[in-house]
């Protein structure tokens, strides 16, 4: 059977790691000797490793990180009230099978989306699981716009998502609709899955974020049955290497 032939077999079988590379594996087999069963189980390893590959790259495009950062790229030095070794707990797969969830809280430009991203994109790829991150505003925006049906399909993926990232919580003024919205999210993932949640404001100012105390009560309290909560303290990254002029000094720019 010809080269031709055999990619036109390899593609209707829909292997194209196999369909690449077959040739130069047919060439190499021929000159190394190599025996049948090792041909063909190197091709088929091939093909198994490339698949593998397009569906993280898959899983990792759905997630919609902002970007892509690593745990060994965030500075702990700069953070003492956090430990890595504590940190680190997170990358195991049990605090998403076990509904397991993490709040960061602080100023902006401390780390807290970094770390985020970093467990998000580690549970992708050590052990596949189905991530996914949002801005709380827009996820808000998007519901609020939408009718009954559609509100049902828009939240189905971060409710039913392995591990969810809520980022940014309190950032903007929310809309009224926010508290009830993500009561409804966590209550739903609350045992089941993993939750990480962003957020500027400190767990007791959750109640003027939602416009209602009992609501945010019930929210912190489902996420903290099973989770922990850290306060990051210090100096925005951003601004770490710029010669601010002291405030009230006149040498701020007019906002």
């Amino acid at each position: 059977m010809d080269c031709q032939r055999i990619e036109e077999l390899l593609r209707r079988l829909h292997l194209p790691r196999i369909r690449e590379t077959f040739a130069d594996s047919i060439e190499r087999c021929s000159r190394e000797e190599t025996s049948l069963a090792d041909f063909l189980g190197g091709l088929l390893e091939e093909e198994v490793a490339a698949r593998e590959e397009r569906r993280l790259a898959r899983l990792v495009r759905q997630a919609n990180f902002p970007f892509e950062k690593t745990l060994e790229q965030f500075d702990f030095r700069r953070h003492p009230e956090m430990r890595r070794q504590v940190f680190q707990t997170y990358l195991d797969a049990s605090f998403v099978r076990e509904g397991r969830a993490v709040v960061l809280i602080g100023p902006p430009g401390l780390g807290k989306t970094h770390l985020s991203v970093a467990v998000g994109i580690h549970m992708i790829q050590r052990h596949g699981f189905d991530v996914r991150c949002v801005l709380v505003q827009e996820l808000v925006n998007r519901v609020m716009s939408a009718d009954a049906r559609e509100r049902e399909r828009i939240l189905r993926p971060y409710s039913r998502c392995q591990l969810l990232i809520l980022d940014e919580l309190g950032y903007l003024v929310p809309e009224p609709g926010t508290g009830p919205i993500l009561y409804e999210l966590i209550s739903q993932r609350y045992e089941k899955r993993g939750t990480i949640i962003t957020s500027n404001k400190s767990l007791t100012e959750w109640g003027k974020v939602f416009q209602d105390a009992a609501l945010a009560g019930a929210i912190v309290d489902r996420l903290m049955h099973h989770g922990d909560v850290y306060y990051l303290k210090g100096q925005s990254y951003r601004l770490k290497d710029k010669h601010l002029p002291p405030p009230g000094s006149g040498g701020e720019e007019a906002a």
